[in-house]
């Protein structure tokens, strides 16, 4: 699953259920991870898992502020005996699991929270006023290490090195970004990463190859008149009227402007300007987002924005400058599955849970994910992983003050990941070229 806050990741429950057609018997002989899931779900295990999870989500930290966060998994980490490179991106850490040579599969949990009230109450809430786990992060740091232990256990087996990516500042601080530019992740061959979801049973999962989420970016603009009287606007410039001209003419750039086979969506969430009945302000503010699949459709909306919105504003003797926060809250780019990997996680996911539960024929969704800053770079696979609280109850969507975390679920992650590492490890890097790495901006 950032600024754009509830924007990003809420996936369409109706396209979750449509199951492909596969096959039971894996290609992956793998008997490391025969066991995985028996292993999870041990009390050893699950009962440490759980313990990890409340802890991290009774003391919820934004943004490039998880240092009692990371401090809690250093811990963890310590104890298991697993060597780290603290801190990476500011608060963030890097695991090794394995011989520590090539070739180097990454595993990935973002640990950052959002500035919601919990509203749920029991025994582990959130003991920070306007600040909660909304959208299942403690859980993802929870199941890598959770995988992290398994590993441990079959440390002398891995043919390769694991490496735990514990993620800052998801949440619209473009946190992977950082941690490429860190220089953390230059040998890693391919990295995985899940997100849970309220709205898939426990022990199912969900995903596609190509593109799952789309691209995002933000903008916001100011539009300058002159101000005056409302009874007599003739000597005003008015950008109330320019903005709402603005508003209509942005709206053209999907419906006149885009391919209809090619999605994209632009919203302006955002209009103010003016606190009086009587007065015509000197300026509006308005703000939104923009979304597409593809970097080519982005990169023109993008551009169309400003040309429109400066353009518009002349129209009406107004002047408006365009922000897109490129430094503060730099666009995410399209999550893309790599193909070679889908295939092993069909196989692996395949393995663990069975036909039935495993679904990959989902709908693309307009949520974005920071998790495709590194699929630009290197082969990246992303999952959704069921947390479905029971039958009974209406599955909430995340970032809502209401989210409950189904913790029977800890053990599939916990193993998936063990096992899409290990198989990776085993199976992949004699198939697969390597990859040259060129970090991108955009």
């Amino acid at each position: 699953m950032c600024f754009f806050k509830c924007f990003h990741l809420f996936i369409i429950i109706s396209h979750l259920l449509a199951a492909a057609t596969l096959t039971d018997s894996s290609s992956t002989p793998n008997h490391l991870i025969t066991n995985f899931l028996d292993t999870a779900k041990e009390p050893e295990v699950f009962d440490w898992m759980v313990k990890i999870r409340r802890k991290i989500h009774e003391n919820p930290e934004l943004g490039f502020e998880e240092f009692e966060t990371s401090e809690v998994i250093r811990a963890e980490l310590d104890e298991l005996g697993i060597p780290y490179n603290h801190p990476v991106a500011l608060t963030g850490l890097v695991g090794f699991i394995g011989t520590g040579r090539p070739p180097f599969v990454a595993l990935r949990a973002d640990m950052d929270a959002l500035p919601i009230q919990e509203m749920v109450e029991w025994e582990h809430k959130s003991k920070v006023p306007g600040k909660m786990h909304a959208c299942g992060h403690d859980a993802h740091v929870t199941m890598v290490l959770g995988a992290a232990k398994i590993l441990k256990m079959h440390e002398k087996e891995i043919k390769g090195t694991v490496v735990l990516v514990f993620q800052p500042g998801e949440e619209g601080f473009a946190g992977a970004k950082k941690i490429l530019e860190s220089g953390a992740l230059k040998d890693v061959n391919a990295i995985f990463g899940l997100h849970v979801t309220p709205e898939l049973p426990i022990g199912e999962v969900a995903s596609k190859s190509g593109p799952i989420l789309a691209g995002s970016g933000v903008f916001e603009a100011k539009i300058s008149g002159k101000g005056g009287h409302a009874a007599i606007p003739q000597l005003a410039m008015d950008p109330i009227v320019a903005a709402s001209h603005v508003v209509l003419s942005l709206q053209n750039l999907v419906s006149r402007e885009a391919d209809p086979l090619d999605p994209l969506v632009v919203t302006v969430g955002k209009f103010q300007g003016g606190d009086a009945f009587n007065v015509i302000p000197d300026s509006v503010t308005i703000g939104g987002t923009f979304r597409a699949f593809a970097r080519e459709s982005f990169n023109n909306v993008k551009q169309r924005i400003e040309e429109v919105i400066i353009k518009q504003a002349g129209v009406h003797r107004c002047n408006a400058t365009v922000d897109f926060f490129d430094e503060e809250h730099p666009s995410y780019p399209p999550t893309i599955n790599d193909g070679d990997l889908h295939e092993l996680f069909v196989d692996v996911a395949v393995d663990v849970l069975g036909t039935k539960n495993v679904h990959l024929d989902i709908e693309r969704a307009m949520g974005s994910e920071d998790f495709s800053f590194y699929q630009e770079v290197l082969p990246g696979y992303f999952f959704l992983l069921g947390m479905k609280n029971s039958s009974d109850e209406r599955a909430l969507s995340l970032h809502s003050p209401y989210l409950k975390i189904n913790e029977d679920g800890f053990p599939y992650g916990a193993a998936l990941h063990a096992s899409l590492a290990t198989s990776y490890l085993l199976d992949y890097p004699r198939n697969l070229p390597r990859v040259e790495r060129k970090f991108h901006d955009e």
